[in-house]
């Protein structure tokens, strides 16, 4: 079916709706009567909610952990799985990270293209069906995540309390279609410390938003002995400028503070990020090797991790033909006088299993005293091409782009396709767009949220005749 014309005539509409849900800062906050992920969360599923209930569908707020929307008839349910909270906004920003302004036929904000843009393009494709007084066999259900950026707790309240569908796809990826997805492992590594006698005392360190981000800001506070702390300025000073990295350096009597800037990127993708914490964790390392100065965690880092993004030091830098590299992103530290604590996200090949990585990694910090104490996971997805699924969707996008090349794609990334089988991630992102989730100055181009409405409802009457 083409829904082209129903849906350019709401091309506008389309685009302000976007625009008023990135303005709502959606970022999880301390719960609430009714609101377990907070305020701002609480207010944007309130948004949807009302928005597709303005629209004739049937919506349902689950106790505040998710939500949805819902059209159709029939006994078999087909899902799509989109999340509307946010990862923080992170720092250096071109324009208000929540203004939703629109430059050059993009609106930025943080959320545009994950997951608001998309989940707004999935309601707006059921409305477009629904306007053409087509009459679907089957019921199509946009489910609504408020817990994706941090830990789930939303799908798997829907799953207690709702209705399974039989099949789904999320817009929360890449075209054409993602039939493979590394498993995500975060790991916390640990250690309590003793520095009664050193002559450089680290006071503090903190940096980073979340696990699941390049960290893109980092600050040490090191507290040095009077007796050397002219050499050990200029020891550390010369480090910097050596180093080439974005470090500044302030000097409060005898404590010396770093300040690390970095650039944020997704967790599954190090490799377009430049991680502050890492970069300032190499720095002191090696000013603690200058100055004869033993510290086991700063150690650990410093030769295990240092700027490595596939854990080689670690010995699991793994790969498989389906998925590729593992990757390795250190998302957070956070340490004291007394105590020292880094989590990293890890993204490992769908062939391995987490007991895989998780027996290299204690092996590697075994000599170090380490504590690695596993804090989430999510197992790999894998989806046969050959899957009616895959095939279905893999046809309307071709069909749709006239792209006749293409083929499913496996990532880094995990995508809400993973909480129920036989489901995939199916867009939001064409091929040759920037991946900008996560970042600074995320935007959705208009262009590409229009087209992604039209591929959406095509995709559901295939789904959904």
């Amino acid at each position: 079916m083409n829904f082209d014309d129903v849906i350019e005539k709401m091309s506008d509409e389309i685009i302000q709706k976007t625009q008023e849900i990135i303005r709502i800062r959606s970022v999880e906050g301390d719960p609430l009567p009714g609101k377990p992920f907070g305020q701002g969360i609480g207010e944007v599923i309130d948004y949807m909610l009302q928005l597709g209930s303005s629209m004739g569908f049937k919506t349902k707020n689950l106790d505040g952990y998710a939500g949805y929307i819902e059209y159709g008839e029939g006994t078999d349910l087909i899902g799509i799985l989109a999340h509307l909270d946010v990862v923080p906004e992170g720092n250096g920003w071109t324009y208000p990270p929540y203004a939703a302004e629109i430059h050059d036929g993009k609106i930025y904000g943080r959320g545009s293209m994950d997951d608001k843009g998309p989940a707004m393009a999935s309601l707006y494709a059921m409305k477009a069906i629904k306007d053409s007084g087509i009459k679907l066999n089957k019921r199509v259900r946009l489910i609504l995540g408020l817990d994706e950026e941090s830990g789930w707790q939303c799908i798997e309240h829907y799953k207690k309390v709702e209705e399974i569908p039989s099949c789904a796809f999320t817009p929360d990826g890449d075209y054409p279609v993602i039939y493979a997805e590394k498993g995500i492992v975060n790991y916390k590594f640990s250690q309590k410390i003793s520095q009664q006698d050193s002559p450089v005392k680290i006071i503090s360190i903190k940096g980073g938003n979340r696990p699941n981000m390049v960290a893109d800001f980092c600050e040490a506070v090191l507290a040095v002995n009077p007796d050397i702390f002219k050499d050990a300025s200029d020891k550390i000073n010369k480090l910097i400028d050596d180093s080439g990295f974005n470090i500044n350096i302030h000097i409060e009597g005898y404590k010396i503070i770093l300040e690390s800037h970095g650039q944020s990127a997704h967790g599954s993708t190090p490799e377009i990020g430049i991680n502050a914490i890492s970069q300032l964790m190499t720095v002191i390392y090696k000013f603690m090797k200058m100055l004869n100065i033993k510290h086991e965690f700063i150690d650990f880092y410093g030769e295990s991790i240092s700027l490595e993004i596939y854990g080689d030091s670690l010995g699991c830098a793994v790969e498989d033909e389906v998925s590729g590299k593992l990757t390795f992103n250190i998302g957070l530290i956070d340490a004291n006088e007394d105590y020292m604590e880094t989590i990293a996200n890890i993204r490992y090949p769908v062939t391995y299993e987490e007991s895989d990585i998780y027996d290299r990694i204690i092996k590697a910090v075994s000599k170090y005293g380490i504590q690695v104490d596993k804090i989430e996971h999510q197992k790999p997805l894998y989806v046969p091409k050959d899957n009616p699924l895959v095939q279905k969707l893999m046809k309307v996008y071709k069909e749709f782009t006239g792209d006749t090349t293409s083929e499913p794609l496996a990532i880094g990334g995990g995508t809400y396709a993973r909480a129920i089988d036989n489901a995939v991630a199916f867009g939001a992102a064409f091929p040759g767009e920037l991946e900008l989730a996560h970042q600074k100055d995320e935007y959705i181009k208009i262009d590409s949220l229009i087209k992604s409405t039209k591929i959406y409802a095509r995709a559901i009457y295939e789904l959904a005749k």
